[in-house]
């Protein structure tokens, strides 16, 4: 016994909304050229240039929305309105960052030239006369690379307790929890829990050590490496580990050869990520660091200088000499360099990330 569903044949009224009419591709250039036009209305009639913006926007808001929903319906207007609004959003997001970038190279590219990079601030340098950035880019590196290698090791390890063998733990749930105090300190507490930490150690009433910023800066990276490889352990699929553990591998083995590599790319960004945060940090390292006028490559002895902290305290230069002009370029160029540096860390993560990540595919 068979039976039949009639299907019911749409009626116009039915189609309408969806058969509604397209506006012509040049649609949005017409709308943006006539917006354009009543801006400059706008500021010719003696308004500012910011109310002019403001005046086209809403006229390419209003002009286009109204024009889709008289030709294409509702459901097509309101698309082309939310449309306008997040590109609205984004470029608004993007105006801060394309105006620092473009004032950072416009005013820090001339001043990158070899004897700027090679040169410290030993000398002459210090009357104005040559010097450069060689110290604090050296400085930068390795307190840097020590912090990275105090609190990645710690981090990674405990991000593994914490989803691997923490589960419905108590001491996991304490652990969380002050992670997430640790990631809202504020950046200075922790260049103050390095000073004591050595006033302690050394005896110095006021010490001045590279390993001090490291481990200031360590204390800033931990919560961040941990919170990043926690997450990209938890987006492992636990069919993976099930299947190691059917196979009777240990779990040990199984974290090893197969939840690290399967999170590789993201582990090894958010790790990344973490050291480009602490390059750029300045208050802790204004208090263990001190100043130095030429590289020390001792982080145990002595003061060390930071691009950060270069930049800082060859901004406060400008107004003590007469030579505040070469100062200012100085503080460009640090700048540019710094922002070079954590570019660089990014495009690292980028190539390691993809290098590492599990193939997909036949």
């Amino acid at each position: 016994m068979s039976t039949t569903t009639d299907l019911k044949t749409p009626t116009p009224d039915q189609l309408e909304p969806l058969m509604g009419g397209t506006l012509p591709r040049v649609a949005p250039l017409l709308v943006g050229v006539c917006s354009v036009a009543l801006g400059a209305l706008a500021w010719l009639l003696g308004l500012s240039p910011v109310v002019g913006v403001v005046v086209a926007w809403l006229g390419y808001v209003l002009g286009y929305t109204v024009w889709s929903r008289s030709v294409e319906g509702s459901r097509k207007a309101t698309d082309a309105l939310m449309r306008t609004l997040m590109w609205t959003a984004f470029v608004l997001a993007m105006l801060p960052l394309v105006s620092l970038i473009w004032t950072v190279v416009a005013r820090g590219l001339p001043v990158l030239t070899p004897q700027f990079l090679n040169d410290d601030m030993s000398g002459r340098a210090l009357l104005g006369v040559g010097g450069g950035i060689y110290h604090a880019i050296m400085g930068t590196v390795m307190v840097t690379a020590i912090a990275a290698i105090i609190a990645v090791p710690i981090g990674l390890f405990t991000a593994i307790y914490l989803v691997e063998y923490g589960k419905n733990n108590r001491l996991a749930k304490v652990i969380t929890f002050l992670v997430d105090v640790m990631t809202g300190i504020p950046s200075i507490v922790a260049g103050l829990f390095a000073v004591a930490l050595f006033i302690v150690v050394t005896g110095d009433p006021l010490p001045r050590l590279g390993i001090g910023g490291a481990i200031a800066l360590a204390v800033l990276m931990l919560p961040t490496v941990i919170r990043s490889v926690e997450e990209m352990l938890k987006l492992v699929p636990d069919d993976l580990r099930e299947a190691s553990y059917a196979l009777g591998v240990p779990r040990w083995r199984t974290i090893v050869k197969v939840v690290l590599p399967t999170a590789v790319a993201g582990i090894v960004t958010g790790i990344t990520l973490a050291i480009a945060r602490v390059a750029g940090e300045t208050a802790p390292l204004l208090l263990i660091l001190g100043t130095a006028r030429v590289a020390n490559w001792n982080p145990f002895e002595g003061p060390v200088q930071t691009l950060p902290v270069y930049i800082f305290q060859s901004l406060g230069q400008t107004t003590h000499f007469k030579y505040g002009e070469i100062w200012t370029d100085r503080v460009w160029g640090a700048a540019l360099f710094l922002i070079i540096i954590v570019m660089s860390l990014n495009l690292v993560a980028r190539i390691i990330g993809k290098a590492f990540a599990p193939k997909t595919g036949r």
